[in-house]
């Protein structure tokens, strides 16, 4: 879509590499028995070998003009619907079941679509997404790394999450200040992990993170007693960046059971 200038307010970047393009294509697969939701096409850099591929391919854009764009462009496909619509509030239950979702997404509301996205797990089959790479590199964290956190747990309780391939800032025009990486999430099966409370997971886990240097005991203290955390199997000398996911749920719900 030539002549479109990128909003700055929307976070649009779009992506111009053929073989970055490529690979996504490759990574994602779709097929006709396929139901894909692209999130953000922009320019329709990969939304025409989805729209060939896919047996069907909702496309949802907040940008205006880009909009009455893919609508003209693809007025002839009865197998692709464009939506008008900010991701973040975007009702995904209206599309249906068994849903494949993609996207270069901006990386200024990455975060809360994938939190707003987890509300449809249920549907989703996949989702595969372009995010900055250190978003990715926090997702995909395991205890003991620097960068695992809350995010990676929070969303490593639903989500399978694979960090499959950086792109270079190149890649994109105009060119984001930051280096970008694709990830594939994939919703684990229901019960995987057993939460009562989910914000009281999400509560003990933001604190235990805000004094990350400190042990648990102490990052903890005005939360939780030391002999909770010796009931669960956590050890109180550990740092909050040592204890599992398993062992985060597990207290939450030692806890919600005590409020009770």
């Amino acid at each position: 879509m030539p002549g479109h200038k990128a909003r700055k307010r929307f976070g649009q970047h779009f992506l111009i590499d053929t073989g970055v393009i490529d690979a996504i294509l490759r990574a994602i697969h779709a097929s006709k028995d396929d139901v894909v939701v692209e999130i953000g096409p922009g320019q329709g850099a990969i939304t025409q070998a989805l729209a060939a591929d896919a047996g069907q391919l909702h496309a949802v854009e907040l940008d205006r003009d880009l909009v009455g764009r893919l609508r003209r462009q693809y007025a002839g496909h009865q197998t692709v619907t464009i939506h008008e619509a900010d991701a973040l509030s975007f009702d995904f239950s209206t599309l249906g079941e068994r849903l494949r979702i993609v996207g270069n997404l901006p990386y200024n509301i990455s975060t809360p679509l994938l939190f707003h996205l987890l509300n449809y797990r249920d549907r989703i089959l996949d989702m595969h997404f372009m995010l900055q790479k250190e978003v990715v590199d926090r997702m995909a964290a395991g205890p003991g790394s620097k960068a695992y956190g809350r995010l990676g747990i929070m969303l490593g309780c639903h989500l399978n999450i694979e960090s499959l391939f950086d792109v270079d800032k190149s890649a994109f025009d105009p060119p984001p200040e930051v280096t970008s990486a694709v990830v594939r999430l994939d919703p684990l099966p229901p019960g995987a992990f057993d939460i009562r409370d989910e914000a009281l997971l999400s509560k003990l886990v933001t604190n235990a993170f805000m004094k990350r240097r400190k042990t648990i005991r102490n990052s903890l203290k005005d939360h939780v007693e030391i002999a909770d955390l010796e009931l669960v199997g956590i050890d109180p000398g550990l740092r909050p960046e040592q204890i599992s996911i398993a062992k985060y749920v597990e207290l939450s719900n030692h806890m919600a059971s005590s409020l009770r």
